[in-house]
């Protein structure tokens, strides 16, 4: 009906060219979504790169639906079809013909055509009444015909199940009956073994007896009554007896017939027990252990049952080619022969040795977990390990992710490691100081330090020294003002002015000769220093100073002297008078009387 509403007053627009339908201008329908558009306009659409499918096969997509088509309409036709360039009535829908639409109705059920005239869109559904039966079909109802819905009466079921056997019991229902759920037990071909399955399982598999092969050696007494089956179980009968006379035609080996040895003397057979003659010549059967270039065969004289195991020997390389050893060919089928041999190649991933025994990979895989840290630096990547880069991390978060406040945002989906959004806004965040706040917004816990511009004392306070006499002449023009540094950073704590510290010690004799310093200061320092002044003299005249009363034990730890050749040649001198006993007072040779000699290394650590 707003179809027909729009088309008539000429307010539909077409969507290829979104110029307004004309009343008398051709026009094109598509049958799955209804949609009018002009037939130029469309013959264009579907010639154009943009309209074309997917997969390049399927034709063109309507502009609306993007219902795939294969030919390109030409012809300009009323709605139902049946009419070529209709020509406009004021009485009748515009593009229809005015008789009737004819087409066949989407219910697939719906065996009435159309019966109302040709229009645009979907044709209406069917008036028409129809009886229609249940699905268990034992009740029927009258229903509109088209009618989708299915019909369900309150009876049970009673179809025959897939068993052939029993009924179904569910109240009517749409649909295939449900496979038997009652369980029987089924035997196998041979008879020795049970199982419980599902009514009307594996039935045609039955041979009368069983119904399924257990695997087993069947067993089951043969024809001759004194052998029994040796073929795995299987459904009956059972094949006759191998060995029954008129069975078997020639010698065990098969080279001479058996009427050949009957005619050289050999004792008929009569039953199946009774034993085959043997040729006498050697088997002769190919043996397992050979190959299609050099066949084994058995060498012992014709005879009944398996033959022997082969008596060739062979050389059998390990898996991986590194070791051999010798075997007999009958067992190189059984022998899996492994080195010790560790590969020391490098796996896949380039960072393990592959250290497999007796290895034969040639790709070397590495089955390990990579483990490295994403890109993200909060998970590790799960794939198997592997060369290169790993993949970005592949978590997402469904949270907004904003600036410290608020004012900046990252809408989900957000991938994992994303950093805050930058903001432009100055940073809201609680500060140590007062001043004003030039940063902007950021999402590191830790504010940039404060530069702004202030006054600050130097550790020693040494501006109040200089400036005292002047702040006292000239206290009423100066506030103290001067007592501080000027255009020092808000952030810095420990400022040294860089003069000399100056300040009296503890001992009220000597002044602190440190830089401007923190803290007290250190009269130790000064003392030992005084103290290794006024002992110079007597070491310049070779005499011993012990210094270890007027030094730190850090000091004396870090000036420790490395032993060199004449430290060991003094040692050795030590233990060598020990051996002599030779007493150290004594000096027969007058070497003590000249004065104690030191070297120039030791003296130049002295000073």
């Amino acid at each position: 009906g707003s179809l027909i509403e729009q088309l008539t007053t000429e307010k539909y627009e077409c969507m290829v060219c979104c110029e307004v339908v004309r009343i008398v201008a051709p026009v094109w329908s598509c049958q799955n979504c209804y949609h009018v558009f002009h037939l130029n306009c469309i013959k264009k659409w579907a010639r154009s790169p943009a309209s074309q499918a997917e997969d390049g096969n399927s034709g063109w997509r309507c502009p609306a639906c993007q219902n795939a088509s294969t030919q390109v309409p030409k012809t300009y036709t009323c709605f139902c079809g049946k009419v070529h360039n209709p020509e406009w009535n004021r009485n009748e829908i515009p593009h229809s013909c005015g008789e009737l639409c004819g087409k066949k109705r989407q219910c697939l059920d719906c065996p009435h055509l159309c019966n109302i005239l040709c229009h645009p869109g979907p044709c209406p559904s069917c008036p028409a009444f129809v009886t229609k039966t249940c699905e268990c079909g034992q009740t029927s109802h009258s229903v509109r015909c088209g009618q989708s819905t299915k019909i369900h009466c309150s009876n049970v079921c009673g179809n025959t199940l897939n068993c052939g056997k029993h009924s179904c019991t569910q109240v009517c229902h749409a649909g295939k009956c449900s496979p038997c759920q009652l369980t029987v037990q089924q035997v196998c071909y041979c008879g020795s073994n049970f199982k419980e399955v599902l009514c009307g399982t594996k039935e045609e598999f039955s041979d009368g007896f069983g119904n399924f092969s257990c695997q087993n050696t069947c067993g089951k007494k043969l024809n001759c009554g004194r052998h029994n089956c040796t073929q795995v179980c299987h459904p009956q009968p059972c094949p006759l007896c191998p060995r029954l006379p008129q069975v078997v035609y020639r010698c065990p080996c098969g080279q001479t017939p058996l009427s050949k040895l009957l005619e050289l003397g050999c004792v008929e057979r009569k039953i199946c027990t009774d034993p085959i003659p043997s040729c006498g010549k050697t088997c002769g059967k190919p043996l397992s252990c050979g190959s299609y270039e050099f066949i084994h065969t058995c060498e012992s004289l014709c005879h009944e049952g398996d033959c022997r195991p082969c008596s060739h020997t062979s050389n059998i390389y390990c898996r991986c080619g590194f070791k051999k050893k010798v075997s007999f060919l009958f067992l190189i089928a059984a022998i899996t022969f492994m080195c010790d041999k560790r590969c020391n190649k490098k796996r896949s991933c380039g960072r393990h040795k592959c250290n497999e025994v007796c290895c034969v990979d040639t790709e070397h895989k590495c089955s390990l977990v990579c483990g490295r840290k994403l890109n993200c630096g909060l998970h590790r990547c799960e794939e198997p390990c592997h060369r290169g880069s790993c993949q970005t991390c592949w978590q997402t978060s469904f949270d907004e992710l904003t600036c410290y406040c608020g004012e900046s945002v990252i809408y989900p989906p957000v991938p994992c490691g994303t950093q805050p959004p930058e903001c432009k806004k100055t940073c809201t965040r609680p500060h140590d100081c007062d001043h004003p706040v030039y940063h902007s917004c950021h999402s590191e816990e830790k504010c940039p330090p404060c530069t702004y511009l202030t006054q600050k004392w130097c550790m020693g306070k040494h501006e109040v020294n200089l400036h005292l006499e002047f702040f006292i002449i000239s206290c009423h023009l100066f506030p103290p003002l001067f007592q501080l540094r000027s255009n020092i950073p808000c952030h810095l704590t420990d400022i040294s002015c860089g003069l000399r510290c100056n300040q009296m010690l503890k001992c009220g004799m000597h002044k602190c000769k440190r830089i401007c310093h923190k803290g007290e200061c250190l009269i130790d320092e000064e003392i030992a220093a005084i103290s290794i002044a006024t002992k110079l003299t007597d070491l310049q005249l070779g005499d011993s100073v012990e210094i270890s009363r007027l030094i730190t034990k850090k000091e004396m730890k870090q000036a420790r002297l490395q032993c060199d050749e004449e430290c060991l040649a003094l040692q050795r001198n030590r233990r060598l008078a020990e051996a002599l006993e030779i007493d150290d007072n004594s000096d027969p040779f007058n070497i003590r009387s000249s004065g104690p000699k030191y070297s120039d290394l030791l003296k130049e650590d002295a000073r």
